[in-house]
Formats: C-alpha cells, structure tokens, sequence
C-alpha cells in the first residue's frame, strides 16, 4: 500500500498472539516470502525482503481458521475503540480454567511508510498490562513508546510534553495508541490510522453490511463503473445494477453501518439489519432475446455471497489495505474464489500491494493434478484442532513437501494433518439408531 510519500509501502508482515479464542498457546502467522515471489521490498538498512500479497489457511470445521481471522480484527477493534469505550473485550481460551485467567497478548510486525514497526499489548479483562510500539529506521530499533505494568510510560525525549498529556488521561483499559490517536499524536496517528484501513472481515455477520456498501459503492459515481465491472466480471449474468433512492430512515440504518464498516464507529453490537429488499437495487440479466430485471432478494445465493464480495475487494485494491475473508470459497465456484486471490497476485491489478488473508475448505487453491495452484508453497498454512481442544497453525513449508507433491491431493489424503477425523462406520450406525428410533 502506499500510504503518505509517494512509493513507500504499508504491509503486514506478521502476527503473533497468544491465549486468544481456541488457541492456548503462541500463534505466530508470517508474510514474509521464502520464495522468490512476493512483493519486493527492501529494509532500510538495505536488505532485500519479499512480502506476500496472498496466504491462505486450510482446516477441519471447527479446527480454528476463523478465530486466527477473529484475533486479528479484534486487535484492529481494540486500537480503534479501546479509548472511547468502557471496558476490554477479548476472548481467551476457555476449556482451560487456568489459561482463561491468563493475560492475552497480540503484536503485529508491519512495514509503514516504507519503515518496519513494531505493535504489541498483553491485557486481561480488567486492564492493559504491558503496550508497546517500535519503529526501525536503517534497521535500528527507535522506541515510540513502551507501557509498562499498565500504568508507567515511556516516551522518547522530544514527544514526553505530548506523551505525557496522553498518559494522564488514558484509562488502565483502554489503549494508549487509541488514546494517542485522539490526541493526535504525530508519531503514533499514523499507526493508528493503519488500522483503520486494514483487518477488517468479511465473515457471515458482516454481510448485510457488505452488501450495503457494494451498494453504495454502485451510487457513487467515482465507483459505479468499476464496481460494475467488477460485478459482471463474475460471470453471473450480471449486465447492470439500477438504484433507487432510499427510505429517509433506512439511509440512516445504512449509514450507521457504513461508519462501523469503515471503522468510524464501534460495532461492537454489531451492525443495523438491513434487509435485501431495502438497499434499492434492481440487477439487470442478459437474456437470449433481451434483458430482464430482478429484485436483489431474487438472486441466487452465489450472486449474493458475490455481491457482498465485491466491494470489500474493490476497497482493499483501491486503498492497498489487508483484506480478511472467512470461508472463501463458500457458494461460489472454485473458479471464481481464484480469480479474487488472483487480483491480490497480480502486480497489474494490486498495484497498492493489497493483502488477502483467508481460510477455505477448497484444496484446488493448493494445486490439483492438472496444475498448480494459484498459491505458492509459502502462501498455505493449516490448523488443526487438537485432542484437548487447542487449535494449532502451522505453514506447509515446515513439512517440506516434494517438487513433485500435489499439495492438495495430498491434503485431501490426511498427509498433512488439519483434516477431520471422521468415521464411515460411525456415521452409519448414528443412521441405524435414528431410523430405529422412528420404527
């Protein structure tokens, strides 16, 4: 992304986190090339680095792809709304009494500007425990700010008048990079607004809001042609979208939800509803012997799960922002889930370095007999659940595979682990007992 000078580059690099959701102990989730694709970037102390605009997560259901997804948005709420609101929302692994005591801790690896830096907090429910952010210039660590037991901060000289105006009003829990957003702090706004841009999900609780900005995107006039475009380019029979203006009080439901959507309100009780038939849209088909109208909520649901695909995408390229999607794949054509992650691939049409981060079930994306995929070997990573309930990440490239292996093939066949377990027999005689149980 490029984000203030013209040519220097905001990319994710990596996230660790720990005690979050079903993941107990460390997860440590890289973007970092191990093979000569990638965006290229090279650190200011002169090292080359290659950043990867693309990663996908493989697993059983329930194995915890979207709760890697979850602590990474959930990180992007805490920076944003820790200040304004009362209170710490988090969500530490809970089969574990012991480990639900225990502090969470999320940090992120980021280039900015061109410049690497370095975010990290542990929390629990009532406070921040320790806050941090570092920045690297020519390759040396330089400190924004490090908070230490929740209460003592500290500031690099020239900032300590800011800093410490910040430090007194900043509460034990709330954030001090989103207090430091509010008071505008010159070194720190710009981390701030990183997260605003990025990390944000496409998941099933987001899609009434996603449909609804597509759909606001299709009113605008600096939009509407390259959002259509990019709506018939699915090949869904789509040849145009008409708009009716909207209900006084649905635009305000609508424009509610675009503010949580773009980060300018807390959504934490989660967006307004919506419905189909009120976004004012009219898709136009081509037929044999002309074109036919149909209302939004007559669509197929793939046109839908593609209509609110759309425009999360369309952001993400246009502001070179990192995209986080659950479940890509769902209800839409192999193809078609492949042609999304080739737009992140291809240096033509992400010109901004966008990132897609995603989980699927769909092993073509790996590579099938016929090809490879269209991720590379360093771009696919697995969870699997564990006996006592623990999810583990892991990256195919720790297991080595052969030039030769077909990675999705071989998934399929257990080689990699982070597939159900699954009985043929048990699931017959759970048949056998239902049926007996209605004779």
């Amino acid at each position: 992304m490029v984000d203030g000078e013209a040519g220097r580059p905001s990319m994710l690099l990596a996230f660790r986190a720990e005690n979050i959701y079903s993941f107990h102990d460390e997860v440590d989730f890289s973007l970092e090339a191990t093979a000569e694709e990638g965006v290229p970037w090279h650190r200011e102390d002169g090292r080359p680095l290659r950043v990867l605009p693309a990663a996908g997560v493989f697993g059983a259901n329930a194995s915890g792809k979207t709760n890697l997804l979850k602590a990474l948005h959930d990180l992007r709420n805490l920076v944003l709304f820790s200040f304004r609101s009362e209170g710490i929302r988090r969500h530490g692994f809970r089969l574990d009494p012991e480990a639900a005591e225990q502090p969470t801790r999320y940090e992120v690896d980021l280039v900015l500007n061109g410049v690497r830096h370095e975010y990290g907090v542990i929390l629990d429910d009532r406070r921040v425990l320790h806050e941090w952010a570092y920045r690297y210039p020519h390759g040396r660590a330089a400190l924004l700010f490090e908070r230490k037991h929740g209460e003592q901060v500290d500031i690099p000289a020239g900032k300590r008048a800011i800093g410490q105006a910040i430090e007194r009003v900043v509460r034990p829990d709330a954030l001090f990079l989103s207090a430091a957003a509010a008071g505008e702090h010159p070194d720190l706004l710009p981390l701030h607004n990183w997260f605003g841009r990025n990390l944000k999900l496409v998941d099933a609780l987001s899609r009434q809001a996603r449909w609804t900005y597509t759909a606001q995107l299709l009113r605008e006039e600096i939009t509407r042609e390259q959002v259509l475009a990019l709506l018939r380019a699915g090949d869904l029979g789509i040849a145009d979208v008409r708009t009716r203006p909207l209900d006084p009080e649905v635009l305000g439901r609508v424009n509610r939800a675009m503010l949580i959507w773009g980060g300018y309100r807390d959504g934490g009780g989660g967006f307004p509803q919506i419905d189909l038939d009120e976004l004012g849209l009219t898709l136009t088909h081509r037929g044999v012997r002309g074109d036919a109208d149909f209302d939004v909520s007559e669509e197929s649901l793939g046109t839908l799960v593609w209509l609110g695909m759309v425009g999360p995408v369309f952001e993400a390229l246009e502001l070179g922002a990192v995209l986080l999607v659950d479940d890509l794949g769902s209800s839409l054509h192999p193809v078609l889930a492949e042609r999304i992650i080739g737009l992140f691939q291809d240096p033509e049409a992400n010109p901004r370095d966008a990132q897609l981060i995603f989980s699927s079930h769909a092993p073509s994306l790996m590579g099938d007999t016929a090809r490879q995929g269209v991720l590379g070997r360093d771009q696919i990573w697995f969870i699997e659940k564990l006996a006592d309930g623990r999810s583990r990440l892991y990256p195919l490239s720790d297991l080595s595979p052969h030039e030769e292996e077909v990675i999705g093939k071989q998934y399929l066949s257990g080689r990699y682990g982070a597939t159900p377990i699954v009985s043929h027999e048990e699931f017959v005689d759970v048949a056998r007992l239902m049926i007996g149980g209605h004779e």
